[in-house]
This record gives structure tokens, sequence and C-alpha cells, in this order.
């Protein structure tokens, strides 16, 4: 059984650092892609970071290029995604989810398996 489990979000002030987890346990490719998306309250879900379990290529949105890095850990099945310089904008439920294809083949609709989130709030 697929389970998804994320954690280390928070309460920080701006310019502030989180790192958050994500279990993939159960989700065994060697060729689809982890990602991390995020959702403020009231807007549509957005894709924050990639990582693609072939290659190692990670790919991140630009409104958070050089703040954010997505990275894994194999040998814990863990994907991680530090936050650095937070912003209020970044407020929001973080979460992962498991895609079969790669980063830049795999749309949103291509990600099947989710975890349940956890909140990040970046605030003064």
């Amino acid at each position: 059984q697929l389970q998804f489990v994320e954690s280390g979000g928070g309460l920080v002030q701006p310019g502030g650092s989180l790192r958050l987890s994500c279990t993939t346990s159960g989700f065994t490719s060697n060729t689809g892609a982890i990602g991390w998306f995020r959702q403020a309250p009231g807007k549509e879900r957005e894709g924050v970071s990639c990582f693609s379990l072939a290659d190692g290529l990670t790919y991140s949105v630009a409104s958070v290029k050089g703040r954010f890095t997505i990275f894994r850990d194999h040998a814990e099945n863990t994907v991680y995604l530090q936050m650095n310089n937070l912003a209020a904008e970044d407020t929001g439920i973080y979460t992962c989810a498991a895609a079969p294809a790669g980063c830049k083949e795999a749309g949103i609709l291509e990600y099947k398996y989710w975890g349940q989130g956890t909140q990040v709030t970046v605030s003064s």
C-alpha cells in the first residue's frame, strides 16, 4: 500500500527556513516523479518542485527558484523540500505526490498518489 506522509510544516517568520519531509513508502518506481505542491486558501493547487527518479533532475517553479531545493534520500525513501528565505506568499498547505512518469512529462493529472499535506504559515 502506498503511504505518503508529510511533515515539517509550521509557523515561521519571513526570511526563515523550513525543511519538509515526505515519506514515500511503497512507491518503488525508478522512472516516475515525486513532486511538491502547495495550495493557498481560495487558490488552485500549484506545482512547486519536482524530482525525477530516473535521472535525479529537479525542476522548480520560477517563484521559488534559488530559495527552495528538492532532494531525495533513497535509503530512507524520503523526499525533502528545503525552503529558505520564506515569504508570506509561500503560505499554504504543502503536499507531496507521485507520478508514474518523470517530471518533464507529468502533468498534474498524472500524479495519482498524494499525501495529506502539512501546513506552512509565513507571518511576522
